[in-house]
């Protein structure tokens, strides 16, 4: 879908633009407008990138103590994607992504399979080593599929040193290829199996159902996931740039959704050259989205090499000094409009990245031309967020940091994300803080208060989707008096609410 924007926001930013007046999410309020939509009525379905969808416009931030996946699947079954963050190991970074991919199976299209000589030890060793969550193992010999092993298998023998082919089942049902989700469903309902693999005349395994994955997906109870299109939930992994992100994408299983080229600054050589390079080897089946960038003669840049999504924001984050270090940024509000204007006219998503402090602020970003927010703070002190929760005299906390902060650095990853690669950790300079945020419970309950932020947005201003709000949307400017009346005022509060904390 080719992109459009408000004439009366363009006309908006351009009289601020004459003022020389770049502007933050506390700068503005929306306008209302007439409406006949009810917030229950509203469709917050968008894009990450050019050919991933979001069920809802929710992206979390690629940051170590935030987005491992743990998060990336609560996100997932809410509508949303995970950025899973690159202060890991090429191999630790793929686990993860494999957790996600394979947390919620429709079609396995490459099942993990053991030898029929492996011995229960082994299997149980790998399966602990690389983090499986399943418990299901077709056993092959000589190519040929023989056999399944199951958790009853693995757990009721105790002489370990077993091997599969001892233990495994060999009473198999199985299917062809072109077995479709409701098929599966019906044959391992009336044969009371867990698992169905699906094998071609040879008797390979070309693939396998999981019941309890095509039982979810067949009755229906998972409209809000955001699945591809193969059932499985969708996940995004940042790399960096040149042979680091050659190092990670290589051990990334095919059926990563996207890439995200995480730089501090995406308007550069080695993002290009990386970029091309991607594009010129071939057989990329991922999205590529680029990031971060604030002028839209960056966008420019990035759009002629075929990108597929652009993250933006430089400094707009609750633990990022890069304006106070360097001295370089664009307010976050004014940076997502001048951007999203030059992508119109083609598919090219924006992710507007950082800033986001309240759930008003997501509508706030959407008008302004962005397509999703890649959140931070908000989701650091959630259960699944990465670390453990601390006491605090206000509470128990969680820790949270920028991934230009020292701690953050200490790993290559983040330093290279500040294009301090090679410099010697004594001589490293951060631009960004360790800090810590309250604990908020489960993501579900954050997430649910964000967008029940953005559909009432979205019915004040008579906006059915996310494109009807970024076309009917408009802003005031408002002062800092303003600013200051729009929060609770001349009152003790006492009773905190669920989506307001001051």
């Amino acid at each position: 879908m080719k992109k459009k924007q408000s004439i009366e926001c363009d006309s908006f930013f351009d009289d601020m633009n004459s003022l020389r007046l770049a502007l933050e999410f506390d700068d503005v309020t929306i306008k209302t407008r007439e409406t006949d939509v009810m917030p229950t009525d509203v469709n917050v379905e968008t894009k990450f990138s050019r050919n991933v969808g979001l069920k809802s416009a929710i992206v979390s931030a690629a940051m170590d103590t935030v987005t491992e996946s743990r998060l990336a699947i609560a996100l997932a079954k809410l509508g949303g994607i995970g950025v899973i963050h690159r202060n890991l190991t090429p191999d630790e970074q793929a686990i993860q992504v494999r957790q996600v991919k394979r947390h919620l199976n429709g079609l396995i299209e490459r099942p993990i399979t053991v030898k029929a000589d492996e011995t229960i030890e082994s299997i149980l060793a790998r399966r602990a080593e690389r983090g499986y969550t399943f418990d299901k193992f077709p056993v092959i010999e000589n190519g040929y599929l023989v056999g399944i092993i199951t958790k009853d298998d693995l757990e009721f023998y105790d002489n370990v040193s077993k091997t599969a082919a001892q233990v495994m089942t060999t009473e198999l049902v199985t299917a062809g290829p072109n077995t479709t989700l409701r098929e599966a469903y019906d044959t391992m309902r009336s044969r009371k199996k867990k698992a169905l693999p699906l094998v071609n005349e040879r008797n390979e395994l070309v693939g396998m159902y999981d019941f309890s994955d095509v039982k979810r997906l067949v009755s229906g109870g998972n409209t809000s996931f955001n699945l591809d299109a193969h059932g499985r939930l969708r996940v995004a992994a940042a790399v960096g740039v040149l042979k680091e992100a050659y190092d990670h994408i290589a051990q990334f299983p095919n059926d990563i959704d996207a890439i995200v080229i995480d730089t501090a600054h995406g308007d550069s050589k080695n993002v290009f050259d990386t970029v091309r390079s991607l594009k010129k080897d071939g057989g990329v089946t991922f999205d590529i989205v680029v990031g971060n960038v604030t002028e839209p003669e960056s966008v420019k840049r990035l759009l002629d090499l075929g990108i597929d999504g652009i993250k933006v924001g430089q400094g707009p984050g609750s633990i990022c000094t890069t304006r106070i270090v360097a001295g370089v940024g664009c307010p976050q509000l004014t940076a997502i409009h001048n951007c999203a204007r030059m992508v119109r006219g083609t598919d090219v998503p924006i992710i507007a990245d950082g800033g986001i402090c309240e759930s008003g602020d997501i509508p706030k970003a959407i008008v302004a031309g962005a397509d999703s927010v890649m959140i931070g703070r908000l989701f650091a002190g959630c259960e699944e967020a990465p670390g453990e929760t601390f006491a605090h005299h206000s509470g128990r906390m969680k820790k949270y940091r920028g991934m230009g902060s020292l701690g953050a650095m200490q790993s290559r990853g983040g330093r290279e994300r500040y294009g301090q690669g090679e410099v010697p950790h004594e001589k490293l300079v951060p631009e960004g803080i360790e800090g810590a945020v309250p604990y908020r419970g489960m993501l579900a309950d954050v997430v649910h208060q964000l967008l029940g932020g953005l559909r009432s947005s979205m019915a004040y201003v008579g906006a059915h989707t996310i494109p009807d709000l970024q076309q009917r949307g408009n802003f005031h400017r408002v002062t800092q008096n303003g600013v200051n009346t729009s929060h609770p005022h001349d009152v003790m509060m006492v009773a905190d609410a669920p989506n307001y904390r001051r």
